[in-house]
C-alpha cells in the first residue's frame, strides 16, 4: 500500500507545483523537481511517515525502474524526430556542434580543475579532475525535451537541439571512455589501451545495430494490428523490451560489454519512424500515455537531488567552478562550430544556451567512476556531479525557455481550456 501511496503523493504534489510554476513562468519540469525536494528525504521525508514523502534515499532508489522506463520512452521520442528528410539537411552541422560542444566543456573544466588542483591539493587531484571534465560532456535530453513539447517550440534552433543532444551523448561516451583511463592509469601508473579504446566504440555500435533490429520488428509488428490501443500496446511493450535489453552486460575477452539506454532507444525510435508510415499518429497517443510517467520522473529525480553537499563548503567551490567552465565550454562550442557550419544567427547564439541541462548520463558516469576509484576520490566526483545536477536541473529548464523564447520559437501562449479558448 505504501508504494501506491508514495506513488500517489509523487504525482499530486508534482501536478500542484507545476501551478504555482506557472504564474512565476517556470517550466513545468521545474515544478516537478521542486515537489521532488519537498516529499524528499530532506523535507517531508523527515517526519519518517511511510508513504507520505520519501523517508530515505532507499525509498526513491525503489521506484529505480520507473525512472528506467521513463529515460527510455524519452529516448525513444526523440529518435521519433530524426526523420531523413530533415536529417540530410541539419545531419553534418549537428555532428560538428555536438563534437565542439562536448569537447569544449571537456577541455575548459579539465583546465579549470587542473589549475584548481594546485590551489586545493587535498581536493582536486589529476584523476578527478580529468573524469569530472569528461563527464562534463554529457548532456540531459529530458528535461529539454519537457521544455521543448510543453511550450510546442518551433524553429531552427529547436530542430537543431535535439540531434545536437543525442548525437552529443556518443561523443560522450568516447571522451568518458578514454579520459577514465587516462585517470585510471594515472592512479596505477598502468595504462590498458585496448580497453579504452574498443569499449566506447563497441557500446555504441552494439547500441546502434540493436536498436535499428529493433526499430524495424517493431514497425513489422506493427502492421499485424489494426485498432488504435493494441498498436500503442506494442509501441509499449517493445520500448520496455528495449530499456530491458540496454541494461545487459558481459564480456568478450578482457573488454566490458554494455549497451547505453539512450543510444539504443534512439536508433529503435529513428529506424521506427522512418519504416512506419503512421508513425506520427501512433507517437501523438504515446504522448499523453506517457504524461504521468514523466512527471513522476522528474518528482522522482527532484527527491533523489542530495542537498547534503551544500553542507561542505569545498565542494560548492569545486561545483561552481565546475558548473560555470562546462557552461562556457558548451555555449562557446556550440556557437562557434555554428557559425563555422554556417547556422542560423538565432542557432549560433542561443543553441548553447539550451545544452546546459545535465542529468542521466552524467549520473551514470559518475556511477562507473565512483565504482572505479572507491574511497576520497570517488566521493569528489559523486559530490561534484550531484551539486551540479541539482543546479543544473532546476536551473537549466528555464534557461532552456529563455533561450527559446529569445529565439522567437516559443509562442506567446494562446490558453486553450476544455471550455473553449482562453486568450492569454
Amino acid at each position: 500500500m505504501t508504494v501506491l501511496l508514495s506513488l500517489a503523493v509523487a504525482l499530486f504534489a508534482g501536478l500542484m507545483m507545476t501551478r504555482a510554476c506557472k504564474p512565476l513562468g517556470l517550466p513545468a519540469v521545474t515544478g516537478y523537481l521542486v515537489a521532488g525536494i519537498l516529499i524528499g528525504p530532506y523535507c517531508l521525508g523527515l517526519l519518517g511517515v511511510e508513504g507520505l514523502g520519501f523517508t530515505s534515499f532507499e525509498a526513491v532508489e525503489s521506484f529505480h525502474i520507473l525512472s528506467e522506463a521513463a529515460l527510455g520512452f524519452i529516448a525513444f521520442t526523440i529518435g521519433n524526430e530524426f526523420r531523413l528528410s530533415s536529417l540530410k539537411q541539419i545531419g553534418k552541422q549537428a555532428v560538428v556542434i555536438a563534437l565542439f560542444g562536448a569537447v569544449g566543456a571537456t577541455i575548459l573544466v579539465d583546465a579549470a580543475l587542473i589549475g584548481l588542483s594546485f590551489l586545493m591539493p587535498g581536493v582536486v587531484d589529476l584523476p578527478v579532475a580529468l573524469t569530472l571534465g569528461a563527464i562534463a560532456s554529457a548532456t540531459a535530453p529530458a528535461a529539454t525535451l519537457m521544455v521543448v513539447r510543453q511550450y510546442k517550440a518551433k524553429g531552427p534552433v529547436t530542430q537543431m537541439l535535439l540531434p545536437v543532444v543525442a548525437i552529443d551523448d556518443a561523443i560522450g561516451l568516447i571522451v568518458f571512455a578514454v579520459s577514465l583511463g587516462v585517470a585510471k592509469a594515472v592512479n596505477s601508473g598502468h595504462m590498458d589501451v585496448l580497453s579504452i579504446a574498443l569499449e566506447p566504440v563497441v557500446e555504441i555500435v552494439f547500441s546502434i545495430v540493436a536498436g535499428s533490429i529493433l526499430g524495424a520488428l517493431l514497425s513489422y509488428t506493427e502492421r499485424l494490428f489494426h485498432s488504435r490501443s493494441k498498436r500503442l500496446s506494442i509501441t509499449v511493450a517493445y520500448v520496455l523490451l528495449g530499456v530491458a535489453i540496454s541494461q545487459i552486460k558481459f564480456h568478450i575477452g578482457p573488454i566490458h560489454c554494455g549497451f547505453s539506454s539512450l543510444l539504443l532507444l534512439m536508433m529503435m525510435g529513428t529506424v521506427f519512424c522512418n519504416m512506419c508510415d503512421f508513425s506520427e499518429e501512433l507517437m501523438d497517443r504515446l504522448d499523453r500515455w506517457t504524461g504521468p510517467l514523466f512527471a513522476l520522473f522528474f518528482v522522482l529525480s527532484g527527491a533523489e537531488l542530495q542537498l547534503s553537499v551544500f553542507t561542505q563548503w569545498t565542494m560548492v567551490v569545486v561545483g561552481i567552478v565546475y558548473i560555470i567552465f562546462r557552461c562556457l565550454g558548451k555555449y562557446f562550442g556550440a556557437s562557434f562550430s555554428a557559425k563555422i557550419t554556417h547556422c542560423e544567427k538565432t542557432v549560433q547564439d542561443y543553441l548553447g544556451i539550451t545544452l546546459f541541462p545535465q542529468a542521466g548520463v552524467a549520473l551514470g558516469m559518475t556511477l562507473i567512476a565512483s565504482a572505479e576509484f572507491g574511497g576520497a576520490q570517488g566521493d569528489v566526483i559523486r559530490n561534484i556531479t550531484l551539486f551540479s545536477v541539482m543546479v543544473y536541473e532546476l536551473v537549466g529548464p528555464l534557461l532552456t525557455k529563455i533561450a527559446l523564447t529569445k529565439a522567437g520559437e516559443i509562442k506567446p501562449e494562446e490558453r486553450k481550456s476544455s471550455r473553449g479558448v482562453m486568450h492569454h
